[in-house]
């Protein structure tokens, strides 16, 4: 078969630049009424005249190209996507009409203040409400992701300890905390100190008081934790960091059990960061780009990055006159299109939307753990929040294994969930439905685990060959990651 022939819109596509063809052309721009000048004499350095090996193809050839890989694609909008302690749940459409209002999408950031006072006020308000919906005391927009919030945070903490003239360097972290909080932690000059959940599923106070001391800035906790339990020891452990002038991180990726329900300011907790892109229903991932606001207590309040929107007399601004500042996140004041987004989806929930959405995710979550936990191994048998988790132990004797399972939950037609983490759980597979889907789906779901691990039984070799019903089977993905083919070679 060559490169320009399919088998319907699930057959071979090729490359785009297997398509090229000499003289093709996608676009004819009409011609310019602009004097020509010569580059070289205009602007400073060499320029690039052109791309060797750039496909040139026709317009008809580059749509129907990325039409058909898009065909390949499985996201939420295609079917349920369960992945653990990443809340993918759906991106209401209305959220997104709302953030191309010419209003929103227009706008330039260097348009004077008075000209963009909407957009100013937008932002204004969805720091009050992640402010209060945390029960932090001030709020910042500009972090464009979960890890970069964290990593604002922990540029807080280190800039605070520094205007005491306090030389601290450890961040305590659990082995339930997100995979990223080490390198965001190390990143920001910290030396990283793992702290043992020692096989109860949550941190105790014991575990925090045998590592908490004075060279420590502060303990780093994510709640609920990745293995879907609340971190019910929370307010002893505050407790004990904050006698010793220490600070509680809570990493709020996994807020889409607490919104409304969990005040964690409450609970003693001095900074979080917000993941727009998981709870509060904005793009993820391939379609961000995501958002990580950080909600902070008085004491770090002066330490937050500039611009802070204020408003003063009835008119909104941008305060740049923050003399403890640890500066800039990122250029302007965050990714804006999200924050609409999710401004949106707080104003259409509302208080008791918010609720209800936590409430929705924690019940589902529960639902898959009580109707899978006679299939599946479960990590810890109790009540658990946004997600559950499971285990391979029960398969392993019939030589299958996490990796098979999720293999073979493709050819049901479903994304297969988190696997492999948390790495204190042997074999994980971490489940989270959010509060989005449906109990048929749910049930269709359950039905879909529950077949496999039947399987897994009395044809273990159907899962060892899985994926058998998509256009590739099962890929060498150890080798793939070692030798990554990055360039196309003709």
């Amino acid at each position: 078969m060559t490169a320009n022939c399919i088998k319907g819109p699930a057959g071979e596509e090729g490359l785009i630049f297997e398509k090229s063809s000499d003289g093709r052309v996608g676009i004819l721009p009409p011609s310019s009424d602009v004097p020509r000048v010569d580059p070289e004499n205009t602007l400073p350095g060499r320029l690039r005249s052109g791309i060797d090996g750039f496909p040139q193809v026709s317009e008809i050839d580059l749509v129907r190209h990325y039409t058909r890989l898009s065909q390949w694609n499985f996201g939420l909008d295609t079917g349920f996507y369960p992945l653990g302690s990443c809340t993918m749940k759906y991106n209401p459409k209305v959220n997104e009409t709302v953030s191309r209002l010419a209003g929103f999408s227009s706008i330039h950031p260097y348009q004077p203040e008075e000209t963009v006072q909407g957009a100013l006020e937008l932002m204004y308000e969805l720091q009050s409400y992640l402010a209060e919906i945390s029960g932090m005391d001030a709020v910042t927009l500009q972090p464009s992701a979960g890890a970069h919030g964290e990593l604002c945070g922990l540029l807080m903490l280190a800039e605070y300890f520094r205007s005491k003239n306090k030389k601290r360097n450890k961040i305590l972290i659990p082995d339930t905390a997100h995979g990223t909080n080490p390198a965001s932690a190390n990143l920001a000059g910290f030396k990283v100190v793992p702290v043992k959940s020692e096989g109860k599923g949550v941190l105790t106070a014991g575990a925090v008081k045998a590592l908490m001391d004075y060279d420590t800035a502060a303990l780093m906790l994510t709640n609920p934790n990745t293995i879907g339990l609340f971190e019910r020891n929370i307010k002893e452990i505050a407790d004990i960091v904050h006698k010793k002038g220490g600070f509680i991180y809570c990493d709020g990726a996994n807020l889409n059990a607490l919104m409304g329900l969990v005040n964690l300011g409450s609970l003693g907790v001095d900074v979080v960061q917000f993941n727009l892109h998981k709870t509060f229903s904005t793009p993820h991932g391939g379609g961000g780009p995501g958002s990580g606001p950080v909600g902070v207590k008085k004491a770090l309040e002066p330490f937050l990055p500039v611009p802070v929107i204020k408003k003063t007399g009835g008119k909104f601004k941008l305060d740049f006159n923050r003399p403890k500042t640890i500066g800039r996140m990122k250029a302007f004041y965050g990714n804006f299109s999200v924050m609409v987004k999710a401004y949106a989806y707080i104003r259409r929930l509302g208080a008791e939307g918010l609720k209800k959405a936590s409430s929705t995710a924690i019940l589902n979550a529960n639902y898959i753990k009580e109707r899978l936990k006679d299939s599946y191994q479960l990590a810890y048998n109790e009540p658990c929040m946004h997600e559950a988790v499971f285990s391979d132990d029960m398969q392993q004797k019939h030589g299958v294994t996490t990796m098979d399972i999720a293999k073979r939950l493709i050819d049901y037609g479903y994304h297969p969930p988190t696997i492999y983490f948390p790495l204190v759980v042997h074999g994980a597979i971490m489940i989270e439905p959010t509060e989005t889907e449906s109990i048929a789906t749910l049930d269709s779901f359950i039905d879909a685990m529950k077949a496999i691990a039947e399987e897994a039984r009395n044809s273990p070799e159907l899962l060892k060959n899985a994926p058998s019903s998509t256009r590739i089977s099962r890929v060498d993905e150890t080798r793939a990651a070692r030798e990554p083919m990055l360039r196309w070679k003709p």
